[in-house]
């Protein structure tokens, strides 16, 4: 893709975006990007866009977020499905393991018979 192609895409995306919404069709959703970098094995949250659908979202995810050939892996997700916990009740949903000894490997006594435990 030329340089002037990607800048008249991108001004038909802009467009697209800003243009008022036509009777009868749906908004355009949210969408989070995860990108797996070249070096990394897992995939990053980075960041949020909007799109009409999954192919759309896809397309607009490489160009935004893998500019310079750094990713090999892009995952978009409707923002609606993702569940959270709620972080006003870390304390109780994120509670330590204190008083439960029996989750550590030193509550357990090593048994005679057994060699190679």
């Amino acid at each position: 893709m030329t340089q002037q192609q990607s800048s008249q895409n991108a001004e038909e995306l802009t467009m697209a975006a800003t243009a008022p919404e036509p009777e009868g069709e749906t908004a355009w959703g949210l969408w989070e990007v995860f990108v797996r970098s070249s070096r990394g094995l897992s995939h990053v949250h980075a960041g949020s866009l909007h799109a009409p659908d999954a192919t759309m979202a896809l397309r607009n995810a490489r160009d935004l977020y893998t500019r310079r050939n750094e990713g090999t892996s892009v995952w978009v997700v409707p923002s609606e499905v993702i569940s959270s916990s709620d972080p006003d009740s870390k304390g109780g949903y994120f509670e330590s393991a204190q008083g439960k000894s029996y989750r550590h490997a030193t509550y357990y006594t090593k048994s005679e018979g057994v060699k190679h435990l």
